[in-house]
């Protein structure tokens, strides 16, 4: 390789600056406060480059967020060509250039990088970048494209973007000309894409009332109302969005007392919701690709529906679909959850809808990689973040199938449509939202019918700071914790004093914390637990 002179020269303008603990590329790429961020940012252009290369110049994704975090924090990932997260080999790869001290050994080991890797020197690489509307993002990206620049990469800025749009473009440029072409690989292509599939799932269903969507102030507000242009109006038919919390003028608004993370781990709607009872509401996180919906009941009592409950109901509507299409023994529909899902979904799926269930660790990567052994895998993590994956095969039986009546045709009809409408790529907040309006639509349900598909056991999610979190160490999808030694016994004791009691600790993988659940048969025994079980995790720690 030729560009050692060139890589040197520029990370000379971001220098590593002095910090106690490494830095690691996380199940969220790299995320911390952004003031750090300027050396981190440059690094990982230049890995984006290698990538590129090491895949003969496919288009490599650079997403620039720190998600629901606050607004001081950033981030940064990757994105593989199909839309899916890095390769998990690769990770280390990103920490340690991260981490180099000095200019002229960074560009020594990129050189043994592209050597180890048998890189050809003359392959091109190609990438594209987006990033959120965080007030650091502007200068951050200046700090990749000086990389990008000195590894002679192509590069096309899309400027602001929701994470799953930048996957979705990333797909879609790898895919184009071929026979598994995604779609038009502009912004626009994203919303004329999932505002076509909307209509033809909708098939003239009526919508129960208006749905407000809580936007956290961040990059979901501006596209969710740019996709709205593409939909039908509700005099058109289509469905009442009105949308809160969009402010992005303002940056430190940004998952301020509003957005997914804020309702789910604090069980609350957003000091700024208007809605009356009954009334759907749904939160985005501030990038976009997680969504959760809430309803405040007759009694004024709060009701969340998460993740847990969006990955039951889509499948229940896609096995029903399936088998109203005639397809029910020729498409093995599975969901996916995480050590966080209720014990109560999980029942639901398995011993009501007599589905396959598989726990893997948290992470979209483990959840998408399972999902893709069914012909269509429903994942969500119980924070919101999760999509539906629909196998070649599956593609090919739906597009091949022919129908031997029109309540076939009709359930087929819909059952393609959302495999345009859903975002196969990674969770999608803004396609999420959508589908979950198509379903109620369809089943005539509000948000109380949808909850009373069955009932959560009380839970509760506690973060406890720690020094180290990476001396906290799981097995078993993290359901249990293998270090530091005996912790993991004194919360099996704990546990076996609550009726339903279920709990478990992980550390995060974005900060230094622990984040304990719990869950138990009364929402006095679930809180109770959960504090314990905390006080041990804070024990340990010292």
């Amino acid at each position: 390789m030729v560009f050692k002179d060139a890589v040197m020269l520029a990370s000379a303008k971001f220098p590593k600056p002095a910090l106690d603990k490494p830095f690691q590329y996380g199940t969220a790429g790299f995320r911390m406060k952004a003031v750090l961020l300027d050396s981190v940012v440059f690094r990982v252009g230049l890995l984006a480059a290698l990538r590129s290369r090491k895949l003969n110049g496919q288009f490599v994704g650079v997403m620039i967020t720190a998600s629901h975090n606050p607004a001081d924090d950033n981030g940064i990932k990757l994105v593989d060509p199909m839309g899916e997260m890095l390769e998990g080999s690769w990770e280390s790869y990103a920490s340690v250039l991260a981490n180099v001290p000095t200019n002229e050994t960074l560009a020594q080991i990129y050189e043994q990088f592209s050597k180890d890797l048998k890189i050809k020197p003359e392959a091109k690489a190609r990438v594209i970048f987006a990033r959120d509307t965080r007030a650091s993002g502007a200068r951050l990206a200046t700090a990749l494209i000086e990389s990008l620049n000195a590894t002679d990469t192509e590069y096309t800025d899309f400027n602001v973007l929701t994470t799953p749009q930048l996957h979705y473009l990333t797909r879609c440029l790898n895919t184009k000309g071929t026979q598994f072409e995604y779609g038009n690989p502009t912004e626009e292509g994203y919303y004329e894409k999932t505002a076509a599939s909307f209509k033809l799932a909708m098939k003239g269903r009526k919508f129960n009332g208006s749905v407000t969507v809580d936007c956290a102030n961040g990059v979901g507000g501006p596209k969710l109302r740019e996709l709205l242009k593409y939909l039908p109006s509700p005099s058109e038919g289509g469905v009442d969005i009105r949308i809160v919390n969009d402010d992005v003028i303002n940056p430190e608004r940004l998952n301020h007392q509003c957005g997914a993370d804020f309702v789910k781990t604090g069980q609350r709607a957003p000091p700024s919701s208007q809605a009356s009872q009954l009334a759907r509401c749904a939160s985005l996180d501030g990038d976009a690709d997680r969504v959760v919906f809430y309803f405040v009941d007759f009694d004024n009592t709060f009701r969340l529906l998460d993740g847990d409950r969006i990955a039951t109901l889509a499948a229940l509507f896609i096995g029903d679909l399936a088998r109203n299409a005639g397809l029910g023994e020729k498409l093995k529909v599975g969901v996916v959850q995480t050590a966080y899902a209720n014990g109560a979904s999980t029942a639901y799926v398995t011993q009501d809808l007599k589905l396959p269930v598989v726990c893997t660790p948290t992470g979209v990567k483990h959840l998408h990689h399972a999902a893709t052994k069914f012909d269509v895998g429903v994942y969500f993590e119980a924070n919101g973040h999760g999509t539906v994956v629909f196998s070649d095969l599956a593609l090919k039986r739906l597009s091949k199938y022919e129908p031997k009546s029109p309540a076939q045709f009709s359930a087929l009809e819909t059952l393609r449509a959302l495999t345009t409408l859903i975002n196969q790529t990674v969770g999608d907040a803004l396609s999420d939202l959508l589908l979950v309006e198509v379903i109620l639509a369809h089943k005539g349900w509000g948000p109380k019918e949808w909850d009373l598909t069955y009932t959560d056991l009380p839970n509760r999610l506690v973060r406890v700071e720690v020094a180290d979190r990476n001396i906290f160490k799981t097995v078993d999808a993290e359901r249990k914790l293998e270090s530091p030694p005996g912790v993991q016994a004194q919360i099996d004791a704990l546990v076996g004093k609550y009726k339903n009691g279920r709990s478990f600790a992980r550390a995060s993988g974005t900060e230094d914390a622990v984040r304990v659940y719990a869950e138990a048969a009364t929402r006095g025994e679930a809180d109770d637990l959960a504090a314990k079980v905390a006080g041990i995790v804070r024990e340990a720690s010292v």
